[in-house]
């Protein structure tokens, strides 16, 4: 039995306030008081960063817990273990003696454990003519089973900070989604805004992350991610008004054109030759007029088109491509700086004269990038080129690779700025990832 005395350390080991405060609590256990020894270990496992104590301590701490004979620590089963240091070492997996002693500091350091050393600091028992433990010298449970609350507090306290550090990941990976699809999104659709300067300030805060962050670090990032997609999502939904908008204005207007009873109806052609027309001979439908002012056929859209392409910031070259701006180009392609004139490209003249050099280099025949160019618009076609050196590594032939292209382009299944963004996040500086 435990006398419940005040004891000292054995030998040069010195008594220490944590000591005595520890002692005094494993004197106010209840009598009734009692916990599964395991259940409270696993506790301990989770609360360790609060405890102060690493893997290895606990793995003594299991040893020692595996030395009680019962599952309940409780004041009537007696709470001092004694098994020697080479029991304690075979029971942690061959873990060297001098660093079971120094766990078994920490862990009386800590305040799990208590030490009740023996006159000469040997740790056994002696009991009684029945058999009973009369008194046992070794290490107590007693602070294990006095602090089984407490522990089991700090333990939630630790899975409640993981399952919220986890969300808050979560949370920041959606909105990094959100905000690299919605920039992609808005550089496709030529929508007007700063759009690659938004995307230098989504890269600035994911590679200003720590690869350790806090988590007062994690709930900043999120703030200011969710900021910076709140920013996008209103100029897109303006944008979005702003279009709905003029749909209606055209309805409208069409609408009331269309309710002239004297006006011909849009689908019936028009047979009379205008001033400055030419009346070509059809042999189908007679005589067709072409005006000037339209395209060669003389069919409105081909107007539509040409005055759309030439509307500032909009670029539509051959196949319906979109041409994006050259610095989103470079910034995406950065390798093909190299091959500009004296090292540097300043122009789209000097981007499509580096693409044949590329060309060249890469195996691509003439014909193809000719082809290309034709389907594309030469601009677009130096931006593909640029696009395939960027991604060498990955492509067995860039010949085949552009004909692949080129014909869906000339489907209408092929765009470029998906590409340009899965290179420009690529190509950002390698920032901590999060989630």
């Amino acid at each position: 039995m435990e006398t419940g005395s005040v004891t000292t350390p054995f030998g040069r080991r010195s008594m220490t306030l944590g000591m005595l405060a520890s002692q005094v609590m494993a004197g106010e256990i209840k009598p009734d008081q009692s916990v599964d020894k395991w259940k409270l270990f696993r506790a301990l496992c989770e609360a360790k960063p609060l405890l102060g104590i690493g893997d290895r301590a606990l793995a003594v701490l299991n040893a020692l817990l595996s030395f009680y004979p019962k599952n309940e620590l409780a004041q009537g089963n007696g709470l001092i273990v004694f098994p020697s240091n080479i029991q304690l070492s075979l029971r942690t997996h061959g873990m060297a003696e001098q660093t079971v002693r120094r766990h078994l500091a920490a862990l009386v350091d800590a305040g799990l454990l208590l030490r009740k050393d023996s006159p000469n600091g040997k740790r056994y028992v002696r009991r009684d003519r029945a058999g009973e433990v009369d008194e046992a010298f070794g290490f107590s449970l007693a602070p294990l089973l006095a602090r089984a609350e407490e522990i089991e507090q700090l333990a939630a306290a630790v899975m409640a900070e993981r399952l919220h550090v986890q969300r808050l990941r979560e949370r920041i990976t959606l909105c990094r989604r959100d905000i690299a699809k919605l920039i992609e999104a808005a550089v496709e659709e030529d929508i007007p805004g700063d759009w690659q300067g938004l995307y230098s300030e989504f890269r600035d805060l994911i590679d200003g992350l720590p690869r350790s962050p806090t988590t007062a670090q994690l709930e900043l990032l999120l703030d200011e991610l969710t900021g910076l997609r709140t920013n996008i999502l209103n100029q897109l939904e303006i944008q979005v008004k702003s279009t709905k908008q003029r749909g209606n204005a055209d309805y409208i207007e069409r609408h009331i054109q269309n309710s002239n009873p004297e006006s011909t109806s849009e689908f019936e052609p028009s047979f009379e030759p205008k001033q400055g027309a030419i009346a070509e001979p059809d042999n189908d439908r007679g005589p067709v007029t072409a005006t000037k002012g339209r395209g060669e056929t003389g069919h409105p859209f081909e107007q539509k088109e040409e005055e759309q392409s030439r509307r500032p910031g909009v670029r539509n070259d051959g196949g319906g491509l979109k041409s994006f701006p050259l610095g989103l180009v470079l910034q995406a392609c950065p390798e093909i700086l190299a091959y500009g004139p004296d090292g540097a490209i300043r122009n789209w003249r000097d981007l499509m004269a580096a693409a044949v050099i590329v060309r060249s280099m890469l195996g691509v025949s003439p014909s193809a990038y000719e082809e290309a160019a034709n389907v594309m618009g030469p601009e677009n076609a130096a931006t593909v080129m640029a696009c395939i050196l960027e991604r060498g590594g990955h492509i067995n032939s860039a010949g085949g690779y552009l004909r692949g292209l080129t014909r869906r382009s000339e489907k209408g299944e092929f765009a470029i700025g998906p590409m340009l963004m899965a290179l420009l996040r690529a190509n950002a500086p390698a920032g901590r990832k999060v989630g």
